[in-house]
């Protein structure tokens, strides 16, 4: 290799370098291979031949600067060398390169190095790209820090793309920010900036992804850049970007963009929008598409597709197509397809692939499956891995486990794990256990958020704890109306779960209203407690019946709730039966009113048994 002298005035010619026309390919795979575009970007074109290449052919200009470069003029040799390079034309490009590198073209010194890591010889061409570095070739610094970076020389790599970044170099900029990521330093925003700002789209990919969380306002400009320069990656984050904001026409539109470029994920999403817009078939289409291009998510929502058909065979199809990809839902999916037709052996095998590749939800339905066998030691662990991995789930069912082994502090510990994460459930149950405790301000927080969750039996229990915390009522003014006194909080929480079929609120409510007098509402709210099965309602009801005068109907639901178990009203049936002088039948009823109690109950209806007894034997 000859040396090129290093006096500022041989290369300092006045010479158009083509900087713009780096490869888009290598930046958008991040591939760490010197092209033959590269070998074009520093050609130091005169300003003339630069002119002419716009208007004129490869061809002429090779027939125009041979005849120079035959009689040993450097720039001639190092355009036309060039030529031949990118026309694929190794061999005759190389003695033209050589002859311009000899005389200190930097342009031809980094094609050369090109030509040679075409051939195979990586390391001569390092060294003329040094020579080209050193003379102030951006490409060539570019291309020598890729192949230091190649053969692990990082500090030599990050040296050399920096001198290319510091000239103004997009690839330099871009493979600079590249490094400094890979090692997690500081700079990297700046260096995919500065090659962004030159078209670099894939520097605006990851720019944009480095500023999503920060700034998402400007990551929105950067991706929409990049998108608008093919970058499919970006266009599928835009389009997602757009969803999440409701703006799912554009979203949509990028994402076809996309997808029609390749992009698996782009596909499934828009399969997604295009289901969610009640169209089907075109979004079965897509997920087709993207299914067979690998995306797993496409799969599952192709299976979920068939099995909400009816289509089993073709759902179990496609989940397995999602196995396959790598997408652990697939396992999961077809273990609940298996769960759903009652085979039980297959959905175990499903899940259990499921949970063992860390598919927390499938552990959780694994658990569940062996605690329905049977096998509670069994289920246990997989509760807990799903549990450990963040299955709110999971862990109110080991709260469920404990309890029912009486291990209360183990289960309370559960509970509140699955109530800190918003488990409505959860929350009630640790409500419960904190009022049983003594503990009444805590388990209102607890039963709050269960009852806002809407939970009626946690809007129940608040509205009791509610009303036990209260102090008395005052007692009304002389002359004021029953009805003026305002409905308190824990009214409100009872009305809330009886609206919401709670047949004890309902109940409440009713009694509440009528405290108040409002006789309609109370019957009403009765009403639908012992339509629902409510003993208590059905009693009360038969009481306001009764009070009205129909006293057949109120039998009806008195005989409704004594028969449920309710001793008070079959000790009122036994009583009607009495003064209707049916003495058999309130004989009958109560016996039955001794036998449910409670106590007080009990000793009315023994007396009157006995009553009916002498009245019968008189």
């Amino acid at each position: 290799m000859g040396f090129m002298g290093d006096r500022s005035t041989l290369l300092e010619t006045g010479r158009f370098v083509r900087s713009g026309v780096e490869s888009g390919r290598e930046a958008e795979k991040g591939a760490q291979t010197v092209n033959a575009q590269t070998a074009l970007t520093d050609a130091d074109f005169a300003d003339e031949a630069f002119v002419e290449t716009d208007v004129a052919s490869d061809a002429e200009l090779e027939a125009r600067h041979r005849v120079a470069a035959d009689k040993g003029d450097p720039g001639a040799m190092s355009v036309l060398g060039a030529l031949l390079l990118r026309r694929g034309d190794l061999a005759g490009a190389e003695p033209y390169l050589r002859g311009a590198t000899a005389e200190g073209d930097r342009a031809a010194a980094n094609n050369l190095g090109v030509l040679l890591h075409q051939r195979g010889y990586p390391d001569e061409a390092a060294g003329w790209w040094r020579v080209a570095a050193v003379a102030g070739s951006a490409p060539a610094a570019h291309a020598l820090g890729r192949h230091y970076r190649e053969r692990g020389d990082e500090p030599a790599a990050e040296y050399w793309m920096r001198q290319a970044a510091e000239s103004g170099h997009a690839l330099g900029a871009y493979g600079l920010a590249d490094l400094l990521e890979h090692r997690g330093d500081k700079g990297v925003e700046r260096w995919f900036r500065a090659a962004a700002e030159q078209g670099h789209r894939e520097a605006a990919y990851r720019l944009a992804r480095h500023l999503r969380k920060g700034d998402p306002v400007e990551a929105e400009q950067w991706y929409r850049q990049a998108a608008a320069r093919g970058h499919r990656r970006a266009a599928l984050h835009l389009g997602a970007l757009l969803e999440a904001r409701g703006e799912l026409k554009e979203a949509g539109r990028w994402y076809l963009t996309s997808a029609k470029q390749g992009e698996a994920r782009a596909a499934c999403a828009l399969g997604f929008l295009l289901r969610d817009a009640g169209d089907e078939e075109s979004a079965a289409a897509w997920w087709r598409r993207a299914a067979e291009d690998g995306d797993g998510n496409a799969a599952n929502a192709l299976g979920a597709l068939h099995a909400a058909r009816g289509e089993t065979q073709t759902a179990e199809k496609w989940y397995r197509v999602a196995m396959d990809a790598g997408d652990h839902n697939g396992a999961y999916n077809l273990a609940l397809l298996c769960a759903a037709q009652e085979r039980t052996a297959q959905a175990e095998q499903w899940y259990r692939r499921a949970a063992y590749a860390g598919h927390r939800e499938a552990a959780n339905a694994l658990a569940i499956l062996l605690l329905q066998g049977g096998d509670a030691e069994g289920a246990e662990p997989w509760f807990s891995k799903a549990a450990e991995a963040g299955s709110v789930d999971a862990a109110f069912n080991l709260g469920i486990l404990f309890a029912s082994r009486d291990e209360d502090r183990t289960a309370l510990k559960w509970y509140e794990r699955a109530a800190s994460a918003g488990h409505t459930d959860a929350a009630l149950q640790v409500g419960i256990a904190l009022v049983r405790d003594g503990e009444e301000r805590a388990a209102e927080r607890h039963l709050r958020c269960a009852a806002g969750g809407g939970s009626a039996e946690a809007a129940f229990r608040l509205a009791a704890l509610l009303e036990s915390l209260a102090p008395p009522p005052e007692p009304a003014a002389l002359g004021e109306p029953v009805g003026g006194v305002p409905r308190t909080e824990s009214e409100e929480w009872y009305e809330r779960a009886a609206e919401q079929g709670h047949r004890r609120a309902q109940v409440r409510v009713g009694m509440l209203a009528a405290a108040r007098g409002d006789l309609a509402a109370a019957a009403r709210w009765y009403r639908e407690a012992a339509e629902a099965g409510s003993r208590n309602g059905a009693f009360n009801l038969g009481l306001l019946l009764a009070r009205e005068g129909n006293e057949p109907e109120a039998a009806l639901w008195w005989t409704r709730a004594a028969v449920a178990g309710h001793g008070r009203a079959a000790l009122r049936l036994g009583l009607l039966a009495a003064r209707q002088g049916d003495l058999n039948e309130g004989q009958k009823w109560c016996v039955r009113a001794m036998e449910l109690g409670p106590a007080e109950v009990s000793e009315r209806a023994a007396r009157l048994r006995d009553a009916l007894a002498e009245e019968l034997s008189a």
